[in-house]
């Protein structure tokens, strides 16, 4: 078996024996020596005597055999990657075959565990994969009538194509086909060029005002590295009421979950370890499920812990309006919400370490201007695919740069919806919960920002919770972040304009804050790199410069994965799928701004129910206790069923879907892809190629989780 060899690494140690086990039985063993001070030494300087040629000779020798192992195990990778392409072939067909497309709208994904609202008018569904399948078609269309012109000796290098060599005729042109050529290269000149380049260039002015402000960010938050500039907690007096010496006020913990049948345990669990005095605690669970069986468990979970001490009340609407922030306000008007002065919210997947309040709360004592305090978030399943990896670069970037920045420098940015803990009054003075978009979260943070109120994000202070694994999940988790922001934008721009707050602070929220990164960064990254760059390898004249293709989006990719060091070796699989992902976002931008139908879809990103191995084992030892105890009548009977309901649900074949609108694209991008290899366009040729096999992948939903 041959060892694991560092092809690419050098190595510096000398003179260790190296045990090399050949599989060929003429090479079962062989000894291997490092090369010793003396194999660098010339001839006469060496102190033993050793001549140039035995050291040559010696190491030609072990050359051979370093030689032989490499090429042993090029044999075993390249039968590895054999194997891999069979796979993926044979993935490819199931997916085609299974015939599941996100068009389908009886597809089990809007199953009875989501929570799925404002379904979308089929025309405005398919408006946009019906644009995308315009410019597919025609593109097809242009490539064909290029290669029949490339193969009559017309090709061109430069977008200055001369027509002389058609007009060279008795009758003015040479043929049928050259009088068409002529035409379309007319039109394609006079007509196409001029708007495809002004297009072009305000993409790029845009392009380049992002990529800015992406730099200003990063360098910020160098500064705050390099000054060490961080919230620092006041020392605290001893607590009259515990006895205990800290800061310890009145605190409400709220869980909103709705049909979250896989996290409920873990998060319960969390949040009722939090170190904090139980006389000034206390734990809401808000129960929106509609599935009975679930309710039950979520409660009996809930009565287990009251039992164990715990000052924790379950709360289920009747009504269930407004969804999450429907439950938040539902919420806050029990009675005995007076009785405390913050807030901690915390979504179903969440886990809390134990001195999470600790840690966070007294950041508000003696600043009575501070409205609300943020913590970071980290993944126990960052590791699990590509898709979670490629998850955790851009939330790595935006809570370290993004969140820590803005804190630092203007004491706002968006609240994350969870991990935080608010100040009741703030919440109260900026008019509570309102249902009014689906980023409740963004819309209380930006009313408590014209208000007043400063925030602090805490990076050191970290909250477990899960990222989806699968891209139907993670699509409609990006679609609802990217569409709720440009409805937002539509109801605060009035009141942003009338509010009191400084000039800078308004020019930050109008055009940072919401136009830069939420509209104008999807849209230039799916008009630009999903169809400008394609059309102008049809309408050469219309030129894209190639530091647009190449220089500044690896620079703004390094930039993005520096707060993610470990996932250096991604960089290229992470520029590709930000551009892939570019569809979804532009498509709910769009939605957002115009108020079409699918700007209100709201859907329950499904969980898998992953949790830190000190979770699990608390888990257990609480089990091992409720075992001797007594339980809620029926609820046996119910878990039997709930189980049977579990096991008929996983007999039935699970298919991962095809995205239409992905593999449109692709097709568009490698049909580009053609045309320009055909005019030796090589940097363009090589990102349309990978940009395209990025999204024929995604297409085929070959990234995250493989159901089958």
């Amino acid at each position: 078996m041959a060892p694991s060899f560092d092809w690419w690494g050098k190595d510096t140690r000398r003179g260790t024996p190296v045990v090399v086990k050949m599989e060929n039985p003429n090479w079962s063993m062989v000894e291997l020596e490092g090369p010793s001070k003396d194999d660098f030494l010339i001839a006469g300087e060496s102190p033993t005597g050793r001549t140039r040629e035995k050291a040559r000779g010696k190491n030609a020798k072990q050359l051979t055999w370093v030689l032989l192992l490499k090429a042993h195990k090029a044999a075993g990778c390249l039968t590895s990657i054999g194997s891999a392409m069979v796979d993926l072939v044979a993935t490819v067909r199931r997916r085609v075959a299974s015939g599941r497309t996100d068009e389908d709208e009886d597809d089990a994904d809007a199953d009875a565990d989501n929570d799925v609202t404002g379904k979308e008018n089929p025309t405005v569904k398919t408006r946009f994969y019906s644009c995308i399948k315009v410019f597919l078609w025609l593109s097809v269309l242009l490539l064909g009538f290029e290669v029949a012109a490339f193969f009559k000796g017309w090709h061109f290098v430069s977008p200055n194509f001369q027509l002389d060599y058609l007009w060279a005729s008795p009758w003015g042109f040479k043929g049928a086909f050259g009088w068409i050529y002529s035409q379309w290269v007319s039109i394609r000149v006079d007509y196409l060029a001029p708007p495809l380049q002004f297009l072009t260039n305000a993409c790029v002015v845009l392009f380049i005002s992002q990529s800015l402000d992406r730099l200003i960010l990063c360098l910020g938050c160098f500064w705050i590295r390099f000054k060490k500039i961080q919230p620092v907690l006041k020392p605290g007096d001893e607590d009259l009421e515990s006895g205990e010496k800290g800061y310890f006020p009145m605190v409400l913990v709220q869980i909103p979950m709705c049909n979250e049948k896989e996290v409920y345990q873990q998060s319960i669990a969390a949040i009722c370890n939090l170190d904090w005095p139980k006389t000034n605690l206390l734990i809401q669970v808000l129960d929106d499920s509609d599935d009975p069986t679930t309710q039950l468990l979520i409660k009996e979970e809930v009565h287990k812990w009251q039992q164990e001490g715990a000052n924790i009340v379950y709360r289920h609407r009747v009504i269930r309006d407004g969804y999450k922030a429907g439950n938040l306000k539902s919420a806050m008007n029990c009675s005995y919400v007076k009785d405390y002065e913050f807030v901690a919210i915390f979504d179903a997947d969440f886990q809390p370490t134990p001195d999470f309040l600790k840690r966070t709360v007294p950041h508000f004592k003696d600043n009575e201007e501070l409205g609300l305090v943020q913590a970071r978030w980290s993944f126990v399943n960052r590791d699990e695919n590509l898709l979670t990896r490629l998850q955790n670069i851009n939330l790595a970037f935006h809570f370290e740069v993004e969140q820590q920045v803005n804190s630092v420098f203007l004491n706002f940015f968006g609240f994350n919806g969870t991990a935080g803990v608010w100040r009741i009054k703030a919440l109260e003075d900026a008019g509570g919960w309102l249902e009014r978009t689906t980023v409740e979260d963004m819309d209380i943070a930006v009313r408590a920002h014209l208000h007043g109120w400063k925030f602090i994000f805490l990076n050191d202070v970290e909250c477990q919770c899960e990222l989806p694994e699968s891209y139907e999940a993670y699509r409609k988790q990006q679609h609802r972040w990217h569409s709720g922001p440009m409805q937002l934008f539509r109801l605060c721009l009035p009141a942003i304009i009338r509010s009191k707050i400084s000039v800078w602070k308004k020019f930050n929220l109008i055009f940072l804050f919401f136009l830069l990164r939420k509209l104008i960064l999807p849209f230039y990254s799916f008009t630009l790199f999903c169809i400008i760059l394609p059309m102008t390898m049809f309408v050469p004249e219309a030129e894209l410069p190639f530091w647009v293709v190449c220089y500044i989006p690896a620079m703004m990719s390094f930039l993005n994965i520096l707060p993610a060091p470990k996932s250096f070796p991604f960089i290229v699989p992470y520029l590709l799928f930000e551009n892939t992902m570019s569809v979804t976002k532009f498509n709910a931008m769009i939605s957002g701004l115009f108020q079409l139908g699918s700007a209100y879809e709201w859907v329950v990103t499904k969980k898998s129910g992953r949790s830190s191995e000190g979770d699990l084992v608390s888990l257990v030892e609480r089990e091992q206790k409720h075992q001797r105890g007594a339980s809620v009548p029926g609820l046996e009977e119910m878990k039997e069923e709930f189980e049977k309901q579990e096991q008929k649900g996983s007999l039935q074949k699970k298919h991962n879907r095809i995205y239409v609108k992905e593999l449109a694209l692709a097709f568009l991008l490698l049909t580009a892809s053609a045309r320009s290899l055909l005019s030796a366009q090589g940097i363009h040729f090589y990102f349309l190629l990978f940009q395209g096999i990025s999204f024929l992948l995604v297409g085929l939903d070959l990234v995250g989780e493989q159901i089958g």
